[in-house]
Order: C-alpha cells, then structure tokens, then sequence
C-alpha cells in the first residue's frame, strides 16, 4: 500500500522526470514526503512559483522533455502562470502540479480554492482534476502525453489535499509513447519538384522538436543545395550561426536584407515554426491568411497547417523525420539560380555583426561581441525580454545548439530562471543569463536559488535606469512626455554580495572582459553589473533620435 504522494512521484520516476522545480505548500505535503525517498528526482527549492515555473520551462526546452513544476493553490498557481504562458508560446513540454484543498470542501470557496481548470484551460493544452487516488497513474500518464505530442506545451494536473494522503494499491501506468508523424513520398517529391523552379527560395526554421541531428541535417541539405535559412524569433541556435547558409535572425527589427528576402521570395520553406507576428514582422512580410510566397509549410501538428497561413504544400510531419528525408532530394548540377543572392544575405548578415557606435564608455554591442568572442562554442545563453536583448540577438554568434534560452513570448524576468535551469541540467556548461534592470528585478530572488544550490553561472545586469522598450514607445509616440518608465535601482554589485554571490560593476568597454574572466572563475553565482548611458537606447538609434531630437 502506498499512499498518494508517493504513487504520484513513483509515476514521475517511471516517466523519467529528474528535476522538479517547486515552492513548497501544505496542500502537497505527502507528495513531498513522496519525493524524499526519490531515487532518481532531485528536487529544487526556488522562492516564488513565477521563477520556478520558468525554471521547469527553460528545463523542458533545453532538455526536450517535460519540465516540472508543483505549486500551491490560489497565489501560487497564479503566480505560475507566467510560466505556463511562455510554454504555451514557445511550444515547450511542462506540467504543472496544483495542490488543491481537501475534495470534502470543493466548491465552498475553501481557503485559497480556485476553479483550476476554468483559470487555465484557455492556454494550456490540459487541465485536469485527479478525482480518486487509484487514478493517479493514468492522469499522470495523460498528462506526460499530451504535453509533449503534436504541438508540445503546458498541462495542469490538480491535486486534491486528500488524494495525496489516501492510502491504495494501485499499479503504474507505462511511460507515454509518442507518436512522429513522417512526410510522405508525394510530399518530398512536391517539394523537390517547386525548389527546382525556384528562384528565390528561402527556409525558415524554428518550433519544436529540434535536436542536433535534425540540425546537423538541415545543414547539410543548405550546403548542398546552397539554401539560405534563416531563424524564426528566438531560435538562432538551431543552426550554427557561422554557415555559410545561415543569412539572420527573422526578429524584432530585423535586417533590412532580411526582411525583403523573405517578403520577396518566390518559395519559403517553413520547417517547424508558425510564423507568428514577430517573425513575420506584424504579418507585413508574410501576409495571412494567403502569402504572396509560395509557401511550404511543415509542421508536426497538424491543427498549425492552415491556422493563419493556407500553405501551397501543407506537411504534417515532426522536424526529426522530415529533416532525415532532406537527404533524399538531388540537388542540380551546377550553381543554384539564387546562390549569388544566398551570399549577398550572408555578406549583409556579418557585416551587421560589427558593432555600432553608441554613446557612452560602457557599449553594449562592445559587451555582445566580446561575450561571443571569450565564451566556449556550447556556452548557454539566457534573456527575458528589454531592449538590451536587441544587441544580444543582433552581435551574439550562436555556435552550439541548444545555447539559447529565450522566451517567443517576451516574458521579462525569464532570463536567471532559465539560467538556473540551464546549469543545473548542463553542469559542465558555461552558463550567461543577460537580463536587464528591470527585467532582473523581476525574478532576482531567485538568486538565492542559484547561491543555494551552488551554480556558478553569471548574471550580466544592462542597468540603464529605465524601461527601456517601453520608453523607446513612448519617446516614438509622445516626445517628452515621459511617465512611468524612469526606475530608481539598487546597487546591483552590493545586491548580489548580499545574496553570496559575486558581484561587480563596470562602467567602460575596457573592463569588461576582466570582470567576465573574474565572474567566470569565481567557482559561484557571479553578477556583474553594466551602468550604461540611457541614450544608447537600440543597437542603431539613441534616444534622443527616436524622440526626435538630433544631438
């Protein structure tokens, strides 16, 4: 006989979860006693259900697996719920487990009771209520199958206080099988025969279900046929960023030569992504719901096929199996009708790596390019969401696959949860989370998480004493008229020194890469603080440009 808590986590383990990310709560006691005689889950004690839900995230997203969470009722679901969002946009595997009051009281309004399932339904792929104790093991395999088959992302399971506690003989239910869809010869054989008429293809990737192989495959398939690709929002570490096929990064603001590829291409391959509003720049370079492009649409869930965009060639396939068949189509003898223009994007592309001049002694495109240059090929890259990011995703060379952690979904406060998750699944790797003030100040607490459990990642802080996408907005549509976005910060150095960390603040290009090297030796949580000038609010204009004041 077991009693509920530990049927739940003996399920867990079965399914393979190592990691689970909580703030602890009363309403799941017996799981947490669950979890104490746990051979294979470690578990993780973060300080607000926000960063650990976007820790189980970022582990969902590195590891390909589903990211685990366990929160309380009331505040503490809520809470979580910026997590469950940027699964939801990022198409990541996590489930989060609610403890929920005692089944005796449901519907009484009980002590922090909330209605689950009508709170989360609308942006999660499930939310269930485990009704009797001997059906743990089938909701708990349920869950594991749907979070992580066609379109992956977020489920809540709830929790009864009193199905934790009962006491039941009940066996295991096996670990989810999931199932991969494959393209079909017509399929492969339809595109073979529209890349041969083409003139100005160009491949997009992006969305679930990438590995190195399907990289490695997409790779050489450019190579081969001279392809340019580029990244959909947040995904520049799907291809090494040194091919010579890789042409940009389809973001906010993206480069011009970029954008007009894409709007002008006479066939777009979009293999894995569903070309949302950032990376089809608002719907302009794209138009929805039917493209100018011939449009070659690959996705493994076959509901994306024909929701915004109608697709010349729909394929219902996953990224794996699709980019396994890339091998099979002959490519032409002879240079591509395009291959002059493929290399005028890869010129534009790296001449766009140098940086720009912006004022102030301490640049952040100065910081980008010299973090790019000292950090290992597989170092892992963590942000949330500011202007700071712009530089980041403009002068950051990704290298090695999976060294990017970054929300589709513009959540702030992502990037030390995620750097934390980062580190404690790939310990052997250099860990950066970028963040910026405001961003920081977010899910800081978190860093006693990292002093906790001994990380030794690093924190680099864009201090510029605002809210710095938000006054970019603001000085566009109402020069001068500042409310809201100025912030008055601690000192970000002494914040980390008291946490346990390292901590230091540099205020010229000169000295950052000392302090990087120190941060990285320090054998712990290091932060190093950047005090920029305010100006250099975008890698290409200063604020007193937006707001239309030319110094």
């Amino acid at each position: 006989m077991r009693h509920g808590g530990k049927i739940l986590i003996d399920q867990l383990e079965r399914q393979g979860v190592t990691t689970i990310f909580t703030v602890p709560g009363e309403s799941f006691l017996a799981a947490l006693d669950g979890l104490h005689d746990a051979k294979m889950i470690r578990t993780i004690i973060c300080r607000q259900e926000g960063g650990a839900a976007m820790m189980a995230e970022a582990h969902g997203k590195l590891t390909g697996k589903p990211g685990i969470c366990f929160v309380t009722r009331g505040p503490g679901a809520a809470n979580a719920m910026a997590g469950l969002h940027v699964a939801q946009q990022d198409s990541t595997p996590l489930i989060l487990f609610v403890g929920l009051p005692a089944s005796s009281v449901a519907d009484r309004e009980a002590f922090q009771e909330i209605d689950v399932k009508r709170l989360f339904s609308s942006f999660v792929k499930w939310a269930g209520v485990i009704g009797a104790p001997h059906r743990i093991p089938e909701y708990v395999a349920r869950a594991f199958q749907l979070a992580q088959s066609g379109r992956p992302g977020p489920v809540v399971l709830d929790l009864p206080e009193d199905l934790l506690g009962a006491r039941i003989d009940v066996a295991d239910a096996p670990a989810a099988v999931i199932a991969s869809p494959s393209p079909s010869p017509h399929d492969m054989a339809d595109l073979q025969a529209r890349l041969h008429d083409a003139k100005r293809p160009l491949m997009l990737i992006g969305g679930p279900g990438w590995s190195m192989a399907v990289r490695q495959q997409v790779e050489a398939f450019a190579a081969r046929f001279d392809l340019p690709v580029a990244a959909a929002f947040r995904c520049q570490d799907y291809i090494d960023n040194r091919h010579a096929c890789y042409v940009g990064h389809a973001g906010i603001g993206p480069e011009p030569a970029l954008a007009e590829a894409i709007s002008d291409a006479d066939l777009l391959i979009l293999l894995g992504a569903r070309l949302g509003e950032i990376t089809s720049s608002g719907y302009r370079l794209v138009e929805a719901p039917t493209p100018r492009q011939c449009l070659v649409h690959v996705h493994v869930n076959p509901d994306e096929l024909g929701a915004v965009y109608h697709a010349d060639l729909a394929i219902n396939s996953s990224a794996a199996n699709f980019a396994a068949c890339l091998a099979a189509i002959p490519a032409a003898g002879g240079p591509p009708p395009w291959a002059e223009r493929r290399r005028d994007l890869r010129n534009a592309l790296e001449a766009s790596w140098t940086p720009l001049p912006t004022p102030g002694a301490l640049q952040m495109a100065e910081v980008v390019t010299a973090l790019s240059d000292m950090l290992p090929d597989d170092a892992i890259i963590s942000n949330g969401a500011g202007n700071y990011a712009a530089f980041l995703h403009r002068y950051f060379v990704y290298k090695g696959f999976r060294s990017q952690l970054a929300p589709t979904s513009g959540s702030m406060g992502y990037g030390l949860p995620a750097a934390i998750a980062g580190k404690l699944a790939r310990p052997d790797r250099t860990v950066i989370a970028l963040a910026g003030d405001g961003c920081f100040m977010m899910t800081c607490q978190e860093l006693s998480t990292a002093v906790q459990y001994d990380l030794p990642l690093v924190i680099i802080v864009a201090n510029n004493g605002m809210f710095g996408t938000i006054r970019m907005h603001q000085e566009r549509q109402f020069p001068g008229r500042v409310i809201g976005t100025s912030l008055r910060n601690p000192d970000f150095a002494g914040l980390a020194t008291s946490f346990g960390a390292f901590g230091q603040s540099v205020t010229s290009n000169e000295q950052f890469s000392s302090a990087l090297r120190r941060a990285l030796g320090a054998s712990r949580p290091a932060l190093i603080e950047l005090k920029l000038d305010p100006e250099a609010l975008t890698p290409r204009q200063t604020l007193s440009q937006i707001r239309g004041v030319i110094p």
